[in-house]
C-alpha cells in the first residue's frame, strides 16, 4: 500500500533549538520564534550547568534535556530522532544565540513546501571575516559542495533529509555542517541556498571557535572529511515527490 502523502496544509512542522548554556538568550530567542510561526518549539539542552531549561520551558518550548554533553550536532541529531518519532514532517533549526532571525523561518520552509527542495540553508555570507572566507572555500574546495554558507545551522529538512540524519551514519558527525551536507548529497537529496541576514552573537561565546587550537582541530577534521567522503558521491539527484520526499 502507498504511503499517504500529506498536502501542505496538513504538513506537521516543528522548530529544533540546540542549547548549552543559553539561559540569556534561549527564552527571547523561542519567544521570537513564536511571534513569527506558530509550530511546536523544542529545546534540546544540552548538558546545560545553568537555567537554560528552565528559562525555555518558561518561554514556552517542549525541553528534551540529555544527560551528557552530546555538542550541537548531537543535540540536533536528537531532537531529529524525536521529531520523526512524534510524526512531524518537517524540521526547522536555529542557534539559541540569537544570531538567526526567526522571521526568515517562513522563506526557509517555502521551497520544502513547494516541493522545490528537500533541505534549504539559511546563508548570511556578509557575516564572514576574511579569515572565515577562506575557510568556507577550503571546505568547499575539499568537499565539492556548492552551498554558499556551509557552516550555518539554519536549515529546514524534510522528511527525507530528516530520515537520513537521524541514522547511524550521522551519529559519527561532529559537526552540523560540512559532514551533514556531503551525507544529504550523497542520498541525492536537493539542497538550497536561501539569503538572510543575521545578528551578532547576544551573549557567550562559539562552541567551536573559542580559541586558536579548537580552530585548528575543527579546520582539520572538516577538511580531511571533505577529502575522504567526496568521491562517494554520486552524481544527479533521486526523484522527489509533490512533498519534496525522496523516493
Amino acid at each position: 500500500m502507498n504511503e499517504t502523502i500529506p498536502t501542505k496544509d496538513a504538513l506537521r512542522i516543528v522548530v529544533l533549538i540546540p542549547a548549552h548554556n543559553e539561559e540569556s538568550t534561549v527564552g527571547s530567542v523561542v519567544t521570537d520564534v513564536r511571534h513569527h510561526v506558530n509550530y511546536p518549539i523544542v529545546v534540546i539542552d544540552d548538558c546545560s550547568t545553568d537555567a537554560t531549561r528552565t528559562v525555555a520551558q518558561a518561554a514556552g518550548a517542549t525541553v528534551l534535556p540529555l544527560a551528557d554533553q552530546l555538542g550541537a550536532w548531537g543535540a540536533t541529531q536528537t531532537g531529529i530522532r524525536y521529531a520523526l518519532r512524534q510524526g512531524f514532517d518537517i524540521v526547522l533549526t536555529l542557534d539559541a544565540d540569537g544570531q538567526h532571525e526567526p522571521r526568515w523561518l517562513p522563506v526557509l520552509l517555502a521551497p520544502l513546501m513547494n516541493g522545490h527542495a528537500d533541505v534549504t540553508i539559511g546563508g548570511y555570507t556578509e557575516r564572514g571575516s576574511f579569515m572565515r572566507r577562506i575557510a568556507w572555500a577550503l571546505m568547499k574546495w575539499t568537499s565539492g559542495l556548492r552551498q554558499h554558507d556551509v557552516t550555518s545551522g539554519f536549515r529546514a529538512y524534510n522528511r527525507a533529509a530528516a530520515t537520513v540524519l537521524s541514522q547511524w551514519q550521522a551519529t559519527v558527525l561532529d559537526y552540523q555542517d560540512v559532514g551533514v551536507l556531503m551525507l544529504l548529497e550523497s542520498q541525492g537529496l536537493e539542497i538550497h541556498d536561501v539569503p538572510v541576514t543575521m545578528l551578532e552573537r547576544q551573549a557567550g561565546a562559539s562552541k567551536v571557535f573559542y580559541s586558536w587550537l579548537m580552530v585548528v582541530y575543527y579546520m582539520i577534521h572538516t577538511l580531511l572529511l571533505g577529502l575522504i567522503k567526496r568521491p562517494l558521491r554520486p552524481k544527479g539527484n533521486s526523484p522527489r515527490n509533490s512533498c519534496g520526499q525522496a523516493q
